[in-house]
């Protein structure tokens, strides 16, 4: 599995993926905001992309946007597409953005517990699999549902490893 920078050329695959989960997270394909957000963060270098090699049109199957300011660095959004799911695709992508980081704190909001989308094997069992903690509460989400602060520690330095 190839994890990489993304390209301008990912555009439409990251809206193919925020399409899918805009039922959890508000709209976003049709929103000025996120597609702001979306071209700063590939300018920037801080999106990761695991393309879908079986596919001619150029799809992505998952996408990674993140901050890089020491000492708190922060998962800004995750989603991998709904066939991908448990094949690895996001902890690859999040084994690579982990070695971006540090030394620091690596933040994420995800569903809180109660929410419908924590269930067994969702959001909060995978990141509590990649070493995060539950911290405090957030915002809700767009949708209403709960959503909490999950924290892990990067102890060594492995910001400066060559590309």
């Amino acid at each position: 599995m190839i994890v990489r920078l993304a390209q301008q050329a990912d555009r439409p695959g990251f809206l193919t993926l925020a399409a899918e989960v805009e039922h959890w997270f508000g709209p976003m394909v049709a929103e000025p905001g996120f597609h702001a957000a979306l071209d700063e963060h590939v300018r920037d270098h801080r999106a990761l992309v695991v393309p879908d090699d079986g596919d001619p049109a150029g799809g992505l199957l998952g996408g990674l946007l993140f901050g890089t300011e020491a000492p708190v660095y922060r998962v800004h959004w995750l989603v991998v597409s709904e066939l991908a799911r448990g094949r690895g695709v996001g902890r690859a992508l999040m084994a690579e953005a982990m070695r971006r980081f540090g030394p620091g704190t690596v933040e994420l909001v995800t569903f809180g517990a109660d929410h419908p989308g924590a269930g067994e094997g969702g959001s909060r069992a995978f990141y509590t699999s990649l070493g995060f903690t539950p911290a405090e509460p957030a915002a809700p989400g767009p949708e209403g549902g709960s959503r909490q602060v999950f924290r892990r520690t990067v102890e060594r330095d492995v910001s400066v490893r060559p590309e």
